[in-house]
């Protein structure tokens, strides 16, 4: 099988936050687990998310639904580590985009890991995806766009 290859050398993070791993996020191999990994990654989606104004669910109007999650981990992390994650994102079309992350451990500068999570614009009250809201698209007016 084809390994996944993450590459965001020519994108640009417009926000970052820290992290601090738990000595509970820690597997039996003593590092930082895959779904505690999963868990931070949302954490910073909903950082970002919530700084930039924008709101996962609202009853007013669309919120936004993860499709999917793609991770290429590059280096271990341990308790009481503290973590970088940058966000951006990328590649929007019509209903959505991807969100990206880099995390890096900023006392070594070591890699940790590199993510990307697609999304849609969701009206809950119809149960159906909706095209993206010309403010949120106004938010980041610099991002390519898919067709």
């Amino acid at each position: 099988m084809a390994r996944l290859t993450l590459d965001f050398s020519r994108q640009s993070f417009c926000y970052s936050s820290h992290m601090t791993v738990r000595s509970t996020d820690i597997n039996a191999a003593n590092h930082l687990s895959n779904d505690s990994m999963i868990s931070m990654i949302s954490e910073a989606r909903a950082r970002f998310l919530f700084d930039f104004g924008i709101r996962e669910t609202s009853a007013s109007g669309p919120g936004i639904i993860v499709t999917d999650l793609a991770t290429m981990y590059r280096a271990e992390a341990h308790a009481r580590d503290q973590l970088l994650f940058e966000v951006g994102v990328m590649d929007f079309n019509r209903y959505g985009g991807d969100i990206i992350f880099r995390i890096s451990r900023p006392a070594d500068g070591t890699l940790i890991a590199l993510a990307k999570s697609g999304f849609v614009f969701f009206d809950y009250s119809l149960g159906k995806v909706v095209e993206m809201p010309a403010d949120f698209r106004a938010t980041f007016p610099t991002v390519n766009w898919l067709d």
